[in-house]
């Protein structure tokens, strides 16, 4: 199957591209602040204890937690998949070049760097504002699969992040005139390719929001601190260190591991120990004594 003659921007006003990858992050972040929302003001949710936040602390959490996604996002894509952006700001042979970290326009950002800036995001509101830490990753883990779900589809549309090769009847050649006039060939060849980033799109996004729709709805786990958040980071871990097995590792020299590990199996591994921890932690806990912690 060939892929799509879809164009990355949906609409150009003047000198100015309005794109499928931006519209993705901004959909995520809205439709991420609108669940949150409703959960801060279920109370019933979170009995014996009570929503971490008040309607004008979400509003102030969401700017943090933008912030977080994008500087976090870059800044990790950088260090995990390619140092040497760091390095060209003291040595790139002219503006353009050293300030290529800062071009997020060009492509490359990092989930895992974005998840750890959401999370220093977080820890720096909660001690602010004097906020419960794991009741607070308990508000903003459910709604992170609608971004990630975005995101990937933002990924698919762009033809990027594709898939290893592959000779299964879904397979698609992410080659077209589009990718050919834009970069003069196809980066990603000719040859039949996992669409990974559907993959992607249906575990990270749709099944994780689902599971953790549920862990909130009906197993009513808002009420032990940390089990949500648990549950997205086992949950995330456990699904992406396999689908790196059917998607082609990101480009970079830190991408040439031995065993056959990719930099996405190695940075996943921490949030599957420290989701189980968290699981176990909060489980063994009563509602009744996490709240009066």
């Amino acid at each position: 199957m060939q892929f799509p003659e879809f164009d990355p921007v949906l609409v150009s006003i003047g000198p100015l591209d309005i794109r499928w990858y931006a519209l993705a992050y901004v959909a995520g972040i809205v439709l991420g602040w609108w669940y949150a929302s409703k959960l801060a003001r279920a109370n019933a949710l979170w009995e014996p204890a009570k929503p971490p936040v008040n309607s004008v602390q979400l509003d102030d959490l969401v700017l943090w937690i933008t912030l977080g996604i994008i500087l976090g996002g870059r800044l990790g894509y950088a260090l995990f998949y390619q140092p040497s952006l760091y390095g060209n700001i003291f040595t790139g042979a002219d503006w353009g070049e050293r300030l290529a970290l800062f071009r997020l326009w060009d492509g490359g950002m990092s989930f895992h760097g974005g998840l750890i800036g959401v999370t220093l995001a977080i820890v720096w509101f909660a001690w602010k504002n004097k906020i419960r830490l794991l009741s607070l990753g308990d508000l903003v883990a459910p709604v992170v699969p609608i971004g990630l779900g975005f995101g990937r589809m933002a990924n698919f549309i762009n033809g990027e992040l594709w898939g290893r090769e592959t000779t299964v009847p879904w397979a698609i050649r992410f080659c077209n005139d589009r990718i050919q006039q834009m970069y003069g060939f196809c980066p990603a060849g000719d040859v039949p390719r996992h669409p990974s980033q559907l993959y992607e799109a249906g575990l990270e996004g749709i099944v994780l929001f689902g599971v953790l729709w549920f862990a909130v709805h009906k197993a009513k786990l808002l009420s032990k601190p940390g089990y949500v958040t648990g549950i997205f980071l086992l949950g995330y871990g456990l699904i992406r260190a396999l689908l790196e097995n059917v998607r082609q590792p990101d480009a970079g020299k830190l991408s040439e591991l031995p065993m056959g590990l990719t930099m996405g199996m190695i940075l996943s591994v921490p949030m599957m120990l420290i989701g189980a921890w968290l699981i176990w932690r909060a489980w063994k806990d009563p509602p009744a004594a996490a709240a009066a912690a």
